[in-house]
């Protein structure tokens, strides 16, 4: 056996193993980027509300991007953020700023610094109709809890007074 035949052979059994290490790492590098992309796409979808899949894009930030820092503390700073249970007018301010600031920080983590701008983060597209639709269900469901309650208090005040 030559030294060309030996070569032949360990690149028979070398190229295809490192193809597939490669096709791999390619694999695993496209599907991260795609799940940055998911989160930073629900994110910007629901810069003007909670959504469930909002709520669930940001629990897994930490997993996502865990090996990049200004995204989960950007994350982190929001989260403290939220964590205020009777935020009054500024602090909702400042909810607001943190959420377009992790925005930005996914923005800079998939490399479009400088194609996304601030006033595109900041800037959500709602139609009036939306505003309109939304403020008209919210009043519905608390006709609808209002409702609830005095028929549930008229049921104890007449179950009172027959006990009585």
């Amino acid at each position: 056996m030559t030294c060309a035949d030996i070569i032949n052979i360990v690149a028979l059994i070398v190229v295809p193993i490192v193809a597939v290490l490669i096709g791999q790492h390619l694999q695993n590098r496209a599907q991260k980027r795609k799940d940055k992309m998911e989160i930073f796409k629900t994110l910007m979808i629901a810069r003007n509300g909670w959504t469930v899949e909002s709520v669930r894009a940001l629990n897994v930030i930490d997993i996502i991007f865990v090996n990049d820092k200004k995204v989960r503390n950007a994350w982190r700073d929001l989260y403290d953020k939220y964590r205020v249970e009777n935020p009054d007018n500024a602090h909702l301010e400042k909810i607001r700023q943190a959420q377009y600031k992790l925005i930005e920080e996914i923005v800079n983590s998939l490399g479009y610094k400088n194609k996304i701008t601030w006033e595109t983060i900041q800037n959500p597209y709602i139609p009036k109709g939306m505003v309109e639709a939304e403020q008209l269900q919210r009043e519905f469901q608390n006709g609808q809890l209002a409702w609830a309650k005095a028929v549930e208090s008229f049921t104890n005040q007449t179950s009172q007074s027959q006990e009585g």
